[in-house]
C-alpha cells in the first residue's frame, strides 16, 4: 500500500498543497542558483592546493624498481569498475591482468573515502557485487565504508587481481602502437608496459574539486577535502570520536551526500560547527538495521541478480510484482485519492510532488527552529540532486553548537585568512572541510591526469572535442582494443552504480572472450557504428516521449552535475546517459550479445604462424 502524504487533512478533502504554486517555487529557487560560469566555478586541487590531493593513508617514501613487461590487459583504476572487469577478463581466459592504481590498495571510492560516517546509500545486498561468488553477509542493510572496502579486497583475492597490480602508481600516457598492435603504458614510476587490451576504470566521480570562492588561497587555517580525510588533525576514526576538534571552530562547505554523513560527527566533535549551505539536500528515511542471519542464509541461488534488477526497475517506475528492496529510493507516495484530487497533474509528477512534500514535512517534524527548518527544505523534484538517506542529520541542527549558514543559493561570498564571509558577516574558523565533490564534465585528461593516444596519435580529448562518441558508452572508434568503464556517458545511470558497472563489465568480457575464441588480434568500433550510437543517444531524448520527458525534467532542475550545472544542451545530451533509462540500456546490450555477430565491431585476425621446415 502506498504511503500517505502527511500534509493531507484527515477529513478526506483534497491535499492542501497547490501544484501550481510548487512549480513556481521550484522555478524561483532554480533561478537563484543558475551561474554563468557553470562548471568553471570549481577549483582544481593543483598548485597551492595540491597538498589536499595527497594520499594520507600510506607511508611516505614508497619506492620500487620500474616494471618493463608485456601483459594481456592493463586496467587503470582499482575500484568497482576495475575489479568487475578484471573478474570478467579472468572468466574470458586472460592470464596477465595488471591493475594500475594511484591509491595504496584496491578499493577506488572505498579506499579514498574514509571520512567519519562514510557508508553506502544503496542497500548493501544489491550494492556489494558478487556476494554469492565471493561469500560473506553484509552486517547491515547499509554497509559502512570499512566493510565495503574489505569486500573489494575479497573480490581482488578471489580473481587473483593482486598478483600483477601496481599501487601508488599513476599512468602518465597510453599510446597505441600500430606495428605491435598493443598499447604502451607509461607511469610516474618509469614503468613501460605493453598491453594487448587497455581498459580505463577511473570512475565518473574520482577527481576531487574545490569551490572557486574568491580568496580561498588566502586562508591560513587548516583545510581538509572529505575524500582525503586528515585524522591526525581531527582525531578519531571512521566511527567518529573526533577529539582533535574539541577546541576548534569548524566550517563545512557542501551539503550533499558526503556532507550529510560526516556532519553529525563534526557536530559531536567540534567546539562549534558552521554548515554553509547553497542548496539543501533532500533527506529521506534510512531505517538501517542489522542483517537477519536466518533470512540471509535462506536466500535461494541467484537471489542477488534478481534483487539488483528488481531495484533498478522499481527505481525507474517499471511495475514489479514485489518491491524487494522497498526503501526510500523505490517507495511510491502516489495513490488513487491523490490522482482524483489533481487530475490536471501528470501521475509521475504528482508522485514526485508528494514524495518531496513528505520530505519537507519531515524537516518540520524534526527541526525545532522554524527558521532553520525552512532553510533546510529542498524545493526541487526528487532526483534533481542525488537524494540523501540519514536518520540523524536533521537532528544536528537542534544542537547549540551548530549554526546553519544558509546562503540562499549564492554560496560563500569570499574567504580571507581567518574565515568565511556571507552577507557581510564574518565567520572565523580554525578549519574548513570541503565536502564539494568531484570533477564532472571536464576533459578526460583533466579527470585522469593522462592522455590515451589511438590511431595516428589522436587523443581521446581530440576525438571527443565535439562531444562524447562511442559504441554503447564502452568502446571508441580509432582506439582499438580499448574499453571505457563508466556510468554516466552514453551508458546507464541508476541509483545503484554497481549494477551498471557489472553489466558493462560482463559486456566487455563477452567481447574480449569472443575475440579470443576467434583468434582476433584487434577489436575496433567502426565509424558507422559509433555515429549510429551517438545519434541514438540524441534521438531517444529529442524524438522519444520518455527521453523528451527526461530532458524536460533536467531543464527544470536546480543546478548540479546531473544537468550540467543547470545548462542542459544538445552536447550535454550527447555526453549524458542513455535517455530511456538503465533497464532499457541493459536490454540493448543483451540484444546486441544475442545477435552473436559482434555488430559494429571490426576484428583483425591474428597472423597465422607458419612452422619453419
Amino acid at each position: 500500500m502506498a504511503e500517505k502524504n502527511t500534509d493531507q487533512p484527515d477529513d478526506g478533502t483534497q491535499p492542501r498543497f497547490d501544484p501550481a504554486r510548487l512549480r513556481a517555487r521550484y522555478r524561483a529557487e532554480r533561478a537563484k542558483r543558475i551561474r554563468a560560469d557553470g562548471n568553471r566555478q570549481y577549483q582544481k586541487l593543483e598548485g597551492e592546493f595540491s597538498d589536499l590531493d595527497f594520499d594520507p593513508y600510506v607511508e611516505p617514501g614508497f619506492s620500487r624498481e620500474p616494471v618493463a613487461d608485456a601483459v594481456d590487459a592493463v586496467i587503470v583504476g582499482g575500484g568497482y569498475g576495475g575489479l568487475l572487469v578484471g573478474a570478467e577478463l579472468r572468466r574470458a581466459g586472460l592470464e596477465r591482468i595488471r591493475i594500475i592504481e594511484r591509491g595504496g590498495d584496491i578499493g577506488g571510492t572505498w579506499y579514498w573515502n574514509r571520512y567519519p560516517g562514510a557508508a553506502c546509500d544503496v542497500e548493501s545486498y544489491i550494492y556489494l557485487p558478487l556476494i554469492e561468488e565471493v561469500g560473506g553477509a553484509p552486517s547491515h542493510k547499509y554497509a559502512t565504508a570499512p566493510e565495503i572496502w574489505e569486500h573489494t579486497k575479497k573480490i581482488a583475492r578471489r580473481f587473483d587481481l593482486y598478483r600483477d597490480a601496481l599501487f601508488q602508481t599513476a599512468v602518465t600516457e597510453a599510446v597505441w602502437d600500430e606495428k605491435s598492435e598493443t598499447y604502451t603504458v607509461r607511469t610516474d614510476r618509469d614503468d613501460v608496459i605493453r598491453a594487448r587490451y587497455l581498459i580505463t576504470a577511473t570512475g565518473s566521480l574520482s577527481k576531487p574539486k574545490l569551490p572557486g570562492i574568491p580568496g580561498i588561497a588566502s586562508y591560513r587555517g587548516h583545510m581538509i577535502h572529505s575524500s582525503r580525510w586528515d585524522y591526525e588533525y581531527t582525531g578519531g576514526d571512521q566511527t567518529g570520536g573526533l577529539s582533535g576538534l574539541a577546541d576548534k571552530r569548524v566550517a563545512v562547505i557542501g551539503t550533499g551526500a558526503t556532507a550529510v554523513q560526516l556532519i553529525p560527527h563534526l557536530a559531536e566533535g567540534a567546539e562549534h560547527l558552521f554548515v554553509f549551505q547553497r542548496t539543501p539536500s533532500s533527506i529521506h528515511v534510512r531505517a538501517d538495521r542489522p542483517t537477519d542471519p536466518e533470512w540471509f542464509e535462506g536466500l535461494p541461488k541467484g537471489w542477488q541478480k534478481e534483487r539488483v534488477e528488481n531495484f533498478t526497475k522499481a527505481f525507474e517506475g517499471i511495475p514489479v510484482e514485489v518491491d524487494l528492496v522497498n526503501d526510500s529510493w523505490t517507495q511510491s507516495f502516489f495513490d488513487a485519492a491523490d490522482a482524483a484530487a489533481h487530475r490536471d497533474v501528470a501521475p509521475h509528477q504528482l508522485a514526485n510532488y508528494l514524495k518531496m512534500e513528505e520530505t519537507r514535512s519531515r524537516v518540520d517534524q524534526v527541526v525545532k527552529d522554524p527558521r532553520v527548518a525552512e532553510a533546510l527544505k529542498p524545493w526541487y523534484d526528487f532526483f534533481c540532486k542525488r537524494p540523501c538517506f540519514h536518520d540523524g542529520y536533521l537532528e544536528v541542527f537542534n544542537r547549540d553548537n551548530v549554526t546553519l549558514v544558509d546562503t540562499d543559493g549564492r554560496g560563500v561570498d569570499r574567504i580571507d585568512e581567518t574565515g568565511l564571509w556571507v552577507d557581510g558577516e564574518h565567520y572565523e574558523v580554525d578549519c574548513i572541510v570541503f565536502a564539494t565533490g568531484f570533477e564532472v564534465g571536464t576533459s578526460f585528461r583533466s579527470r585522469t591526469g593522462f592522455d590515451i593516444r589511438g590511431r595516428g596519435g589522436m587523443t581521446l580529448d581530440d576525438h571527443w572535442k565535439d562531444g562524447f562518441r562511442s559504441l554503447h558508452g564502452l568502446a571508441v572508434h580509432n582506439f582499438p582494443n580499448y574499453f571505457f568503464i563508466n556510468s554516466l556517458s552514453q551508458a546507464a545511470m541508476t541509483a545503484n552504480f554497481a549494477h551498471t558497472l557489472a553489466e558493462e563489465s560482463a559486456h566487455i568480457g563477452y567481447i574480449i572472450g569472443a575475440a579470443n575464441r576467434d583468434s582476433a588480434k584487434t577489436i575496433e568500433v567502426t565509424a558507422e557504428a559509433e555515429e549510429a550510437w551517438v545519434q541514438e543517444i540524441i534521438d531517444v531524448v529529442t524524438n522519444n516521449t520518455v527521453g523528451a520527458q527526461n530532458l524536460a525534467f533536467q531543464e527544470e532542475c536546480t543546478p548540479g552535475y546531473y544537468n550540467n550545472e543547470g545548462k542542459p544542451s544538445l552536447v550535454a545530451v550527447q555526453n549524458g546517459p542513455y535517455g530511456l533509462g538503465a533497464t532499457a540500456y541493459f536490454g540493448v546490450l543483451d540484444s546486441w550479445r544475442k545477435a552473436g555477430t559482434l555488430p559494429g565491431l571490426s576484428l583483425t585476425p591474428a597472423p597465422v604462424t607458419v612452422e619453419a621446415r
